[in-house]
């Protein structure tokens, strides 16, 4: 399943195919589900350097990392996804000067045994279908009643003229020597809306590739609510932000 996408304006550089991504989770009070991702993620990318990204979490998620032989990127207090994220991916920016860049994985610290799912991901990039390809869950879980989903779908519309299904998915996957024209992201929850905005808009080729993924989902609780209109704050802050920028 591919999204809409731009032309690249440049000749991308070409990346090592077959070689382990960089990968860099993020993740927030995760510290029961983030040992059986990382082993998923091991498993089928043994060799990987992992950056977990750790929103100041006081589960002793920074220290379960670590334990499972994670490198660990920790912000000492919440700043939100797109700043704990954002602390992780200026540990790798340097990677985008390299000759053959390597694949820097994005994915979120709940996937569990799911996360092997995304080797496809990473192969899409290495294969040079997309430069940066964006995962959207083959099975739905959980959820509301998709108002901050539509809200995002018409931000990055309106936007840079992208058509998506999964419009703040975390799980993404990209070429290196991108990452200075998404770095830093976008705070908070708009970091995926902010994040796809600036690649299209800085000319690369965005794709969708549906897998079969899990996660800790919120359903149609008061919690859940409340996360989802956290999100949408979020959201309309990031399609404002953009808006001034273009």
């Amino acid at each position: 399943m591919s999204a809409d996408a731009s032309p690249h304006s440049q000749e991308p550089a070409p990346t090592a195919v077959g070689s382990p991504p960089v990968v860099l989770i993020a993740a927030y009070e995760e510290a029961d589900r983030l040992p059986a991702t990382l082993a998923a993620l091991w498993e089928v990318f043994p060799g990987a350097r992992i950056v977990v990204a750790d929103d100041g979490s006081s589960d002793g998620t920074a220290d379960v990392a670590e334990a499972h032989g994670a490198e660990v990127a920790r912000s000492p207090v919440n700043v939100g996804k797109g700043g704990a994220a954002t602390l992780g991916a200026q540990r790798l920016l340097a990677l985008a000067q390299e000759p053959q860049p390597p694949v820097v994985l994005l994915c979120d610290g709940d996937l569990a045994t799911s996360a092997s799912a995304l080797r496809q991901l990473v192969e899409t990039v290495q294969r040079g279908e997309a430069d940066l390809a964006v995962a959207a869950f083959a099975r739905r879980v959980g959820g509301g009643f998709g108002l901050a989903v539509g809200f995002a779908r018409w931000a990055i519309r309106r936007r840079c003229g992208l058509e998506t299904v999964a419009p703040i998915s975390g799980q993404r996957a990209l070429r290196a020597d991108l990452l200075p024209a998404v770095v830093p992201f976008a705070p908070r929850f708009g970091m995926e809306i902010g994040m796809t905005v600036d690649a299209v808009r800085a000319g690369y080729r965005v794709a969708e590739v549906e897998l079969p993924l899990t996660h800790r989902a919120t359903g149609k609780t008061l919690k859940g609510f409340l996360h989802r209109g956290r999100q949408l704050k979020d959201f309309v802050a990031v399609y404002l932000a953009r808006g001034r920028a273009a």
